[in-house]
């Protein structure tokens, strides 16, 4: 057995949990905050048979593709210092997806 972990942007989740669903792949999602850009993401957990593993990636893939946005970075709040922020061009969207062993599943 295999759990496949997805770290998506907000605006990809919902699209890939209906898929996951409708492919009868059962998923649980969770709120989580990206590092970099402090936007908020869902962490995607799904426990599925290793023979399943390409199957789900391949839909995560599919609903999460990767774009391009223009954001203004935070003004950082413990800075005494002046500071600009400049619009960045940054690629957003996409998956971090990690495949792990599961050594012990149980379901009540």
């Amino acid at each position: 057995m295999k759990l496949v972990i997805a770290i998506l942007q907000d605006k990809d989740a919902s699209q890939a949990v209906t898929e996951l669903n409708r492919r009868g792949f059962r998923a649980t999602k969770l709120a989580s905050t990206g590092g970099f850009l402090r936007e908020g993401n869902t962490t995607i957990l799904v426990g599925i048979e290793e023979k399943d593993v390409e199957a789900v990636i391949h839909i995560l893939k599919r609903t999460s593709a990767a774009r391009q946005e223009t954001l203004t970075p935070q003004t950082p709040s413990h800075s005494g210092e002046p500071y600009i922020p400049f619009p960045v061009e940054v690629t957003v969207g996409g998956a971090t997806i990690f495949v792990v062993d599961i050594d012990r599943y149980e379901k009540f």
